[in-house]
């Protein structure tokens, strides 16, 4: 007796080329080819995001395998499974009907499985009076033998795909480390450089890194910054070369000089320096009196706390973010790019940061941000300004202005955290006041 193998579904389940397609390739495969099963459908998993499939549909799946008694599935073998709803809702954890629908439609549009609809609509099959199955209605796992291959080789395209982010991750990871710490080497070591504008580039970089970034975005910002990379390095290594064995004595040397000035009048002369540059900044007695080392992060946030409005994030943790929040200090000032890189190359990156800061603090007193910085560069270069005194000036003011409400000799920053000041640097704040 000649049976119909049906290739459309029942009811009201439109057909799709798709599914033509899927049975066209399930029909064309050789006879001769099998594949297990549970390999295949291992493949499948790991392929599940390309393929368009689900949890719940591979769960589904899963189920419907395990009603075919063979591991090996052979194209020449009888590839029809017909479990009721309720048989595959028990062997799938218990989903809903309606859930059960809606996956098994999904392992029909991916190609995984073939829909073998009765009239009825009902699965089941019709056996030979010798026991062999004649005609069977159900689902046609003929799409896990013709496209074994297929699924196998987008499982391990799947896994070179991870593997290439996972190493892109890494390096991403690698070069952001790298860079900040070279450009802490290079802020400490005082190594010359526009190290507030190498923080800006890398924190532009950075910037364009969403939460969720693919793979291709995290190689491209890799090229960027594995270029900023190459030059920070380049400067740190040309730094190194230029130096003698006892570079790091004489370093430290011309910091203690920079933070000294030569006499206690030349300072007072630098503060009261004229009105057109730099308005009402207090001067500094017994300058000889404070600490020979250089300023702490700590103190300067202290004394110039309208620096953190300026900061990108907000905070300033580090060295490295007070010269970025510096360098944008500067375009607000309105200070031009070669004030600005006369001033560090004089002072220091970061000393000529500190005095931005000072400048910034007292905005609303001076004229002429620029002009002031170029009389301060001037007078660094002659061995008379220190920026201790400037930020002393600036901490005598707070305690001043807050001195009917504090009872201790302690000063307390906008931020909420509280710095401790020695007993020497309080006599040297109010001296004048004796």
């Amino acid at each position: 007796m000649q049976t119909h193998i049906s290739t459309t579904p029942f009811g009201r389940r439109a057909m799709t080329l798709g599914q033509i397609a899927s049975q066209a390739t399930a029909k064309a495969m050789p006879k001769e080819v099998t594949a297990n099963k549970w390999r295949v459908f291992e493949d499948i998993r790991k392929a599940r995001e390309m393929l368009g499939a689900t949890d719940r549909s591979l769960a589904i799946l899963n189920a419907l395998l395990s009603f075919h008694r063979e591991t090996e599935l052979s194209a020449d073998g009888e590839l029809i499974v017909w479990p009721s709803n309720e048989q595959l809702i028990a062997r799938a954890n218990g989903i809903s009907p309606a859930t059960l629908r809606r996956h098994l439609l999904v392992l029909v549009e991916c190609g995984l499985i073939i829909r073998r609809d009765s009239p009825n609509g009902k699965r089941f099959a019709r056996r030979s009076r010798a026991g062999e199955i004649e005609q069977a209605y159900g689902f046609d796992l003929s799409p896990i033998v013709a496209r074994a291959v297929e699924f196998r080789d987008m499982a391990e395209a799947v896994q070179a795909e991870k593997k290439a982010f996972r190493v892109a991750r890494e390096r991403l990871t690698l070069l952001r480390r790298d860079i900040v710490k070279m450009i802490d080497a290079g802020i400490e070591e005082g190594v010359p450089g526009n190290w507030g504008r190498v923080l800006q580039t890398y924190q532009a970089v950075i910037g364009r890194l969403p939460r969720t970034a693919s793979r291709q975005l995290i190689e491209d910002i890799c090229a960027e910054l594995y270029e900023l990379h190459a030059e920070i390095r380049d400067v740190l290594e040309s730094f190194i070369k230029t130096q003698n064995p006892n570079a790091n004595e004489s370093q430290s040397d011309r910091h203690i000089q920079n933070s000294n000035p030569d006499s206690p009048s030349e300072s007072e002369h630098c503060f009261r320096e004229k009105k057109e540059a730099s308005g009402s900044v207090a001067e500094i007695d017994n300058v000889r009196s404070l600490p020979k080392r250089d300023l702490p992060l700590s103190i300067v946030l202290d004394a110039c706390p309208n620096l953190r409005e300026a900061a990108q994030s907000g905070e300033i943790r580090h060295w490295r973010d007070f010269l970025a929040a510096a360098e944008l200090v500067r375009t607000m000032l309105g200070i031009s790019p070669s004030a600005w890189q006369e001033a560090r190359k004089v002072m220091g990156e970061v000393q000529a940061a500190i005095t931005l800061a000072a400048i910034y603090q007292r905005s609303d007193q001076i004229n002429s941000a620029g002009g002031y910085l170029r009389s301060l560069t001037d007078k660094a270069r002659d061995g008379k300004f220190s920026t201790w005194p400037m930020v002393m000036a600036l901490l005598r003011a707070k305690l001043d202005e807050g001195k009917h409400r504090q009872t201790s000799e302690i000063v307390t920053s906008e931020s909420g955290s509280r710095l401790e000041v020695s007993e020497s640097l309080l006599k040297s704040l109010r001296r004048r006041d004796r």
